[in-house]
């Protein structure tokens, strides 16, 4: 995988946004989606919503950290 950061535009909380990711967190985002049976926008949401004030990239890449690390 490569650790270049791609642009990807998804629709959350009903606006068009878009969001900078590695292929390897998108990946991984993509995985936690399918593997909790969920909408990827709707994972996404969800991060959205308990971010803060934290970049939306940021939060995914931290969300899929402590995943990761409490796995």
């Amino acid at each position: 995988m490569s650790a270049r950061v791609i642009k990807h535009s998804l629709v959350i909380a009903g606006h068009r946004t878009s969001i900078s990711l590695e292929d390897a967190f998108w990946s991984a985002l993509k995985d936690c989606a399918h593997e909790r049976e969920i909408s990827l926008a709707a994972l996404v949401t969800e991060i959205d919503s308990t971010r803060g004030d934290a970049n939306l990239s940021s939060a995914i890449r931290v969300y899929l950290f402590n995943r990761a690390k409490s796995a």
